[in-house]
């Protein structure tokens, strides 16, 4: 193939905006991708020169077309003689509605009783069907002659038929002006001339609502098309983001973490020394509200005091660890010495403890 077959990249952008929206199930197609895969781009370029919209090719668009026309041709018929079958079905109840109630003339039992024998003889008929295309035997052993010799007479037929004319449009007017004042409830007042001029118009106006939705429906659509490109490109862009996230997660968090964690241990050090002041400026302020300069000296006095008597105690115990020592070799005496010296040893340590809890309550 030809590099002149190439699309380039302008070209490449307009596919992906018009064939890819349009034409095609969206792709999200970048221009990195047209220009990594030109062969593909040219596929996307002559698929749409061979589908539509739908994503059919042209000659079963054109077939559908055709065929969707016969359908509404044959639905439009259908409609017409439905349409009329009901009105007729509507007189009907109407009729014997209406003589439960009051009394009717001659003329309209005539009519509606013509009538319904010639719409019942009609249905039977019809559900007869054609002789010879029935391969069983009709009900009741019943032909089209013997449901023929049930027709009303032809002149009752022909009278019937030409007023039927007028209650059918009489019919339909109302039904008209009942849809006419279900759109436009304000229509109700009018006259009947009004009415009939605003019936006229109603199918234009209904017709030019119905294309409003319809706009309003192709537009909705290249809406969720164009929000379904968005939310792709948004997903790769995020994608994106989160990758460039963890890129500076990995490179930089590393190199900052021993620093944060000096300065964290940093921080916490001179926080601990503080509480630590703290605790002790605290127990210092309690000190000095328990303890005032009169305690303080009354202390101090018992403290002399105390020190004085260790100090004598220590001289008599040198007197005695001297006896002691000279007396060592004797017997009793000797003993009697020994418990001498540990009574007063024993008063010179309970002394000493009360000068010691002394010493730690002044401070």
């Amino acid at each position: 193939m030809a590099s002149g077959d190439f699309c380039s990249p302008g070209e490449g952008m307009e596919i992906l905006q018009q064939v890819c929206s349009k034409q095609l199930p969206p792709c999200n197609l970048s221009k990195e991708d047209l220009l990594q895969n030109p062969y593909f781009s040219k596929l996307l370029l002559n698929l749409s020169q061979r589908v539509d919209e739908s994503g059919l090719s042209l000659t079963l668009a054109k077939e559908q077309a055709q065929a969707w026309k016969e359908v509404r041709l044959h639905k439009t018929t259908w409609l017409r003689s439905e349409i009329l079958h009901r009105v007729i079905q509507e007189l009907l109840v109407d009729y014997y509605v209406k003589i439960q109630d009051t009394n009717v003339t001659s003329e309209d039992k005539k009519f509606h009783e013509t009538l319904e024998q010639r719409l019942l003889v009609t249905e039977l008929m019809r559900l007869l069907g054609p002789s010879q295309e029935r391969e069983i035997p009709p009900l009741l052993g019943l032909e089209k002659a013997d449901l023929l010799e049930l027709m009303p007479l032809s002149e009752d037929f022909v009278w019937m038929r030409a007023r039927l004319q007028q209650e059918v449009e009489e019919q339909l007017k109302k039904k008209c002006f009942s849809l006419l004042c279900y759109y436009d409830p304000n229509s109700d007042a009018d006259s009947e001339t009004v009415k009939a001029a605003k019936v006229w118009k109603l199918t234009e106006v209904l017709v030019g609502e119905q294309q409003q939705c319809q706009d309003a429906k192709s537009q909705q659509k290249e809406q969720m098309l164009l929000l379904e490109k968005k939310s792709a490109t948004y997903s790769q862009v995020l994608l994106r983001c989160l990758t460039l996230l963890q890129r500076l997660l990995q490179e930089h968090r590393l190199k900052t973490q021993s620093e944060l964690d000096r300065i964290n241990a940093q921080y916490l050090e001179v926080k601990c020394g503080a509480m630590i002041l703290k605790l002790r400026m605290e127990e210092l302020k309690i000190l000095s509200d328990t303890y005032t300069a009169e305690k303080v000296e009354v202390h101090r006095l018992i403290r002399d005091r105390l020190e004085g008597a260790i100090h004598l105690q220590e001289q008599d115990m040198e007197k005695s660890r001297q006896v002691l020592n000279s007396y060592e070799v004797l017997g009793e005496e000797f003993d009697r010495l020994v418990k001498e010296y540990t009574v007063l040893k024993q008063a010179t340590e309970n002394k000493r403890w009360a000068l010691q809890e002394f010493n730690k309550a002044y401070h």
